[in-house]
């Protein structure tokens, strides 16, 4: 009989692996192997080896007692130190492979006898393995739980600015959601228990709502960074000016200096998206500079006097 393997690999995660993790880790094996949709010769015994693995890791108490004693955890009464244990020699296993299982008496269609040594005493492994095995030899194929689900949320700038509540209709079922301020392109907002309804009583899976923050006409978002057009006019670009700017966090005063031109970009620190962990995005004024589509007579002559006096020449290599 080859040796049994860590449960943390049986899951496929690090021994360091969080809860969810672990619950995350079993929900996708149990949905690839339970017997009701993988009928493969194999299925059986990896649904049942990833049951018995999550069952053990998935309860906190049992995952450190496995933790300090590996497959011995069962055995081993409570309060035996872990390097005690180890000096002892517990859980030193002895194999007598094929051969050794006509000196057990092991018959046909019976395990070769493989036994554990424990204080000078074999104990049979046949016995151990009704100890180890009992909550999962022998019984059902157990609930699978439900499937993680997915859909788009599509949000406007400001509402992906401030955040807020939202109710939205999900496979027939309308959902109450909290959206955090200052969410991204592709973010996955985790609604737990609100996926695929479970089996024979099963939990939920989660439902994950992908964020896709929608075209604007002002704004334009680069991950947290939010770009805008800043329109001046001549004279505010030539002497400079102090402008009302709209931005998805409401009304900001922009400092222009004298002699701007357009496509200049005015950086404002921290007026991007909000970032609830860290620091915030920032807003990029782009300068614009617009003219009059139609010139009044007096405007026409101010614009003709400085056409007359000026040697600015914006074409001239510089």
């Amino acid at each position: 009989m080859a040796d049994r393997r860590d449960f943390y690999q049986v899951l496929g995660v690090s021994r360091t692996a969080s809860q969810e993790e672990i619950q995350r880790a079993y929900r996708k094996l149990a949905r690839t192997y339970h017997p009701d949709v993988n009928k493969d010769p194999g299925a059986e015994e990896r649904f049942k080896e990833a049951s018995e693995a999550y069952e053990v890791l998935s309860d906190p108490e049992t995952r450190r007692r496995y933790d300090a004693f590996g497959a011995d955890f069962r055995r081993v009464p409570e309060g035996v130190d872990p390097q005690t244990w180890a000096r002892a020699g517990g859980g030193a296993r002895e194999g007598a492979g094929a051969g050794a299982g006509a000196g057990t008496g092991a018959g046909a269609g019976e395990r070769p006898g493989w036994a554990w040594r424990q204080g000078g005493g074999d104990v049979d492994l046949e016995d151990l393995l009704g100890e180890m095995f009992g909550g999962v030899r022998g019984r059902s194929w157990g609930p699978a739980p439900g499937a993680d689900q997915e859909a788009e949320l599509v949000l406007t700038v400001e509402d992906a600015y401030r955040g807020g509540r939202r109710t939205l209709t999900v496979g027939g079922r309308r959902i109450d959601v909290t959206i955090p301020a200052g969410v991204t392109n592709g973010q996955r907002i985790r609604l737990a228990g609100q996926g695929g309804h479970g089996g024979h009583g099963a939990p939920r899976g989660d439902l994950y709502l992908i964020v896709r923050i929608a075209d604007h006409p002002r704004y334009r978002v680069e991950g947290r960074d939010i770009h805008i057009t800043l329109p001046l006019t001549p004279w505010e670009a030539a002497l400079g000016a102090t402008v009302t700017l709209d931005t998805p966090g409401g009304e900001t005063k922009v400092k222009v200096r004298g002699g701007t031109s357009g496509g200049r970009k005015l950086r404002l620190r921290g007026q991007g998206l909000p970032n609830p962990r860290g620091t915030p995005g920032d807003l990029y004024a782009e300068v614009r500079i617009t003219v009059p589509e139609h010139l009044t007579d007096a405007e026409r002559h101010l614009f003709e006097q400085l056409a007359a006096t000026s040697t600015f020449e914006p074409r001239r290599p510089r």
